[in-house]
């Protein structure tokens, strides 16, 4: 067969088509189709026209009459090769199409057109121009003559100015470019993200690093320097120096002529991280995230890829910037639940990360005060590299914590959503002129809204979930934070017509009305999903925060993580057994991570600092872990449960969701996957269900939900694959979609 053929993964994320397809490579394409290449391709019987990316190339198939490539599609940014093998990985490990593992591994998915500024300059005289001026005014072309004098006056003007101030048109700039009175210039405009548009970066002072920073440093350079590539857990109490750490390592990584990615949780700790890395590596750093416009993150898409930047700062998709040296990646705050994806394919960051790293020889670590289950595990059992650090940085001393028993409180008469602790101490704070930081894991007004005649909960009409009431005073309405669904607040039950309906629970917005009764004239921020909605939202909080022009922050979980801001002496935690009751074997793990990181907000400079944790089971052992200051304690209770209950990470564990319009449709495709299991499993793998999942109405679908448990993550990989195969010609496919959703082990 003539010519190199290529193998083209169509863009269709649908299960039947999710094969390579070959195509002959026309002799004009030859030179510039290569793996990742994106192209455009006939397609089916009606040859209809359709994109694909090349995931091969080829001399031989074994199909006759190949059709040819039609073109390379200029608009899309081709995919890196060492991100194509990283797609199919992610496919086979997480159940996805090829094409959706290529989207994954795809931040930026088409090139987006560049801002240019065009600069007038005169190539002739200002001798010359004077003449020509005077020739333009004695001919009573006024136009010409009024720019040429105004460009004589400024020396050069943007055609933007000329316009506004000259009131030049193009027809009279093209007339005079024409007769070579003055020419155009182009000047490139990169769009920048406000990160580092505001960036403040101040000289930097080198630190000297303490003991224990200087040993976790050495410890990974002389691997570094012995050519041996390892996943390190840098465990660090809050405030140790983590970042410290990770700017030691990549000082010499990268003035070694490679790249470095950065993983950070939230997108409000990319100005606070960017801003201080900056300082070391100035403008050698970079950020990208979903809050950024298309430009500025093709714009720093392509300075990575240009090799004009030596370190991406950002949330999990940073991960797959398309750096050829990478020699390093961070991730901090490892533990979050934010690496895991929740969408298809459900990939976690932190596997992907490793995977990535042993493909292009790169180290990983992942830097945590309280390290995640599986991977305080894996460290233990010596398959990661233990860094430990157990003093903070610049001599300053883990805060108190005290547990307020909120029975006691009620006891007490204390109907208040402050225990007299808490209360004092923040009046305390405010005396003093220090801030406080009030975390409560529920934003807006409230928990759910009903009836107190007849019970009935407002839910909303597209999932089965209950609505959130926000805006008391101003606009009182019902939110759906699942589909962001706004009805208005109903006067009278919907059910019963009883007047009596109400708000129950607890909210950020509320407590915010709350802190104005009890503590007048204190300055107090909000921080949620709510109020950091819009662009540059987390900074707008953040930033006055900072600055000392408030005394108490009220916010959810974005607050506690990673934020360093010295004046903070009191963290309070007003619901802290809120998570802890989630239908989730990982519930007291993200309890655990969520007090702990919220506690190591207090006290992290020279003022010491107070944690005060409201709770109703003070005797809980991760309450009593937290107050010790004893984390291992807390492992020990927690591996000692997920053995016991076969959990991760002693047993693999996949979660099929299924989902349709059709409730029957997906109550029947759950029983054929269940039989599908019991026949693929034998005795290596358990299954619970199928049942009504957790959430079991979401955005007008109905959804079932069967676990599967074993020993081996092989089992797994074979469910997953056994399931897209025979699911492949099944008609229910047509109305249901199944995904996967596998538990880090």
């Amino acid at each position: 067969m003539n010519g190199d053929i290529a193998s083209v993964i169509v863009n269709i994320s649908v299960d039947a088509l999710d094969r390579s397809f070959d195509y002959l490579i026309p002799e004009s394409l030859k030179e510039r189709v290569h793996p990742g290449t994106p192209v455009l391709i006939p397609f089916g019987r009606s040859d209809r026209k359709v994109t694909g990316y090349v995931v091969d190339i080829k001399s031989e198939s074994k199909w006759d009459n190949l059709k040819e490539i039609i073109s390379i599609q200029e608009g899309e940014v081709p995919v890196e090769g060492q991100l194509l093998s990283l797609a199919g990985w992610i496919k086979e490990h997480y159940g996805s199409t090829m094409n959706e593992a290529i989207r994954t591994v795809l931040p930026i998915r088409e090139r987006v057109k560049s801002v240019e500024k065009h600069w007038l300059n005169f190539v002739i005289s200002p001798e010359e121009a004077e003449k020509i001026a005077e020739a333009e005014e004695s001919k009573h072309h006024v136009a010409k003559a009024r720019l040429i004098r105004g460009l004589l006056q400024d020396k050069t003007l943007t055609t933007t100015v000329a316009h506004e101030r000259y009131k030049a048109t193009k027809a009279v700039v093209d007339s005079l470019v024409k007769v070579g009175v003055i020419a155009v210039s182009d000047e490139l405009i990169e769009r920048r993200p406000d990160e580092l548009v505001s960036l403040e970066t101040d000289t930097y002072k080198k630190i000297d690093l303490t003991d224990e920073q200087k040993k976790c440093v050495d410890t990974v350079l002389s691997d570094y320097d012995k050519g041996e590539k390892h996943t390190y857990l840098l465990y660090g109490v809050t405030g140790s120096g983590k970042t410290e750490v990770y700017m030691s390592v990549l000082k010499r990584i990268v003035d070694d002529g490679f790249q470095a990615v950065v993983l950070i949780p939230e997108i409000a700790l990319t100005h606070q991280t960017v801003e201080r890395f900056s300082r070391v590596f100035r403008d050698r750093v970079t950020v990208l995230h979903s809050r950024m416009s298309a430009g500025e993150r093709y714009d720093q898409f392509v300075r990575a890829k240009n090799h004009e930047v030596d370190i991406v700062v950002g949330p999990r998709s940073a991960l797959f910037v398309p750096f050829d040296r990478l020699g390093l990646i961070v991730i901090d705050e490892e533990h979050d639940g934010s690496y895991q994806s929740d969408k298809t394919p459900t990939y976690h960051a932190r596997e992907v990360a490793i995977e990535r790293a042993k493909r292009c020889g790169a180290s990983v670590i992942l830097g945590s005060a309280t390290p995640s289950v599986q991977t305080y595990l894996a460290a233990k059992e010596g398959r990661y590299k233990l860094l430990r650090m157990t003093h903070r940085a610049k001599g300053a001393l883990l805060p108190t914590v005290h547990v307020v028993d909120l029975r006691e409180e009620l006891k007490a008469k204390n109907r208040s959503i402050f225990s007299r602790l808490l209360k004092e101490k923040i009046n305390e704070r405010l005396t003093a002129g220090e801030q406080t930081m009030l975390f409560i894991n529920r934003r807006g007004y409230a928990g759910f809204v009903s009836c107190r005649s007849c019970g009935y909960v407002l839910k909303c009409t597209h999932c089965d979930v209950s609505m959130t009431e926000h805006g008391r005073n101003k606009n009182p309405h019902l939110v759906c934070h699942y589909c962001g669904h706004t009805e208005p607040m109903p006067e009278k039950c919907p059910s019963c017509g009883s007047p009596y309906i109400a708000s129950f629970g607890l909210g950020t917005e509320q407590v915010c009305e709350i802190i104005a009764k009890e503590f007048p004239g204190a300055r107090v921020l909000r921080m949620d999903a709510d109020t950091t909605k819009q662009k540059g939202g987390h900074e707008r909080v953040l930033a006055p925060f900072r600055k000392e022009q408030a005394d108490i922050l009220v916010g959810t979980q974005m607050i506690v993580k990673g934020h360093d801001i010295p004046k903070v002496t009191l963290v309070g935690a007003l619901a802290a057994d809120m998570s802890m009751n989630l239908s989730d074997f990982r519930s007291h793990e993200q309890t655990f991570d969520l007090l702990m990181q919220a506690g190591g907000r207090a006290g992290r400079d020279e003022l010491a600092g107070e944690f005060v944790i409201q709770t109703y089971q003070p005797d809980n052992y991760c309450i009593k872990a937290i107050e010790s200051g004893e984390s291992e304690y807390f492992y020990e209770q927690e591996l000692s449960f997920r053995r016991i209950s076969g959990y991760p990470p002693y047993k693999s564990m996949l979660k099929i969701l299924i989902s349709s319009e059709n409730k029957d449709h997906v109550n029947e495709l759950s029983k054929k996957l269940e039989a599908m299991i019991d026949e693929v499993g034998g005795d290596s793998l358990t299954r619970i269900g199928p049942a009504p999942d957790l959430l079991s109405f979401i955005r007008d679908r109905h959804r079932m939900s069967l676990f599967v448990k074993s020993d081996e993550p092989s089992d797994i990989d074979k469910v997953i694959m056994t399931i897209d195969e025979r699911t492949d010609d099944d008609p229910l496919m047509r109305d249901c979609f199944i995904s996967y959703h596998r538990s880090p082990r």
